[in-house]
């Protein structure tokens, strides 16, 4: 299972997003995107949208701490 959280330092949900995928014992990618412009194009390309957390669990995109989404994907 492959899963990517963009994040930015300051983002509540994109906390609680990572401490949901510690909880549950689920390795992860994390990139910064207000410190890497190529994975915030990357984000952008993938989502549509500017806002972070996205996440993405095996291609499937998943915009904000979207906890029954985020479930259904794991699956």
């Amino acid at each position: 299972m492959a899963v990517t959280i963009y994040t930015t330092p300051s983002c509540s949900y994109c906390k609680k997003a990572k401490a949901y995928f510690q909880e549950k014992r689920i390795p992860f990618t994390e990139f910064n995107v207000a410190q890497d412009m190529r994975r915030a194009e990357e984000m952008v390309r993938k989502s549509g949208q500017m806002g972070v957390p996205v996440i993405d669990i095996n291609g499937k995109i998943i915009v904000g701490f979207n906890l029954p989404e985020i479930e259904r994907a794991l699956r």
